[in-house]
């Protein structure tokens, strides 16, 4: 595919890695709807957006909501004329032991705070990938993409069982998805960042930044601007599908 053709959706496209993926699209020559819940955010995209060669359209969307995300596929369709390609970067935390031994009682982690990750992090983007994908089918789109967002911490990490688990569930969709839409000319990749540097990242407590940052080889964060290129690299290799790319600086989580 060529980047400058892509018709595409970026979700969590107000910070982040998505933001980075947003700007990098539009000054390809890419036509995109960039959605977000944060809706400052995106007026601030939109902004920094202005003046590149593609089009950066933008869209207050709770991912989590069906009919949010149906709405606005059917919105980016007819906005864009098309639509031929889906990135997942929509991503919270909300970090916490599964249990913690307190001095007179054990503290749990709430099933509010396991939900609120999932929700976002694996049913969003099983629900954005299912509405894109029936689209594509719909309007005989070939060839097609669906990239999705995880993460090395998919392996587990202390303290992020819902992140870890949001991940890793992501991973197989990739793969599960990869396998089933081939056939229709659909590929579906994913891409794993490691620490990177993003607004997620200044979430964590030092402390967990540094545990971390110890397990990789490199002794540094990632930037946002090195995830793109393994984006790059998708949207380029027409050959690449149902895999995941680790981009983690040699992470050993």
């Amino acid at each position: 595919m060529k980047l400058e053709n892509i018709r595409a959706i970026v979700t969590g496209a107000a910070s982040g890695i998505g933001r980075q993926f947003a700007l990098q699209l539009a000054r390809s020559g890419a036509s995109l709807v960039a959605v977000d819940i944060d809706s400052d955010g995106l007026r601030s995209l939109a902004r920094e957006g202005q003046g590149a060669p593609g089009r950066l359209l933008t869209a207050q969307v709770d991912v989590t909501r069906e009919d949010e995300v149906k709405a606005a596929v059917e919105d980016a369709l007819a906005q864009l004329e098309g639509l031929d390609t889906l990135v997942n970067c929509a991503g919270i935390l909300r970090d916490g032991l599964l249990v913690a031994p307190e001095e007179e009682w054990v503290r749990k982690l709430p099933t509010a705070q396991w939900k609120a990750v999932i929700d976002t992090n694996l049913t969003g983007p099983y629900l954005m990938a299912r509405e894109v994908a029936a689209a594509m089918l719909r309007h005989r789109v070939r060839p097609g993409l669906i990239v999705n967002v995880s993460s090395v911490t998919s392996k587990g990490n202390p303290g992020q069982s819902n992140y870890s688990a949001s991940k890793a569930g992501l991973d197989a969709l990739t793969r599960t998805w990869g396998l089933e839409l081939a056939p229709h000319g659909i590929r579906v990749a994913g891409i794993a960042p490691g620490l990177t540097d993003t607004p997620m990242l200044a979430t964590m407590s030092s402390e967990q930044r540094e545990r971390l940052l110890a397990q990789v080889p490199l002794g540094r964060v990632g930037t946002t601007e090195e995830i793109w290129l393994a984006l790059e690299f998708i949207i380029r290799c027409d050959y690449f599908t149902a895999r995941v790319i680790d981009i983690d600086g040699g992470a050993t989580f």
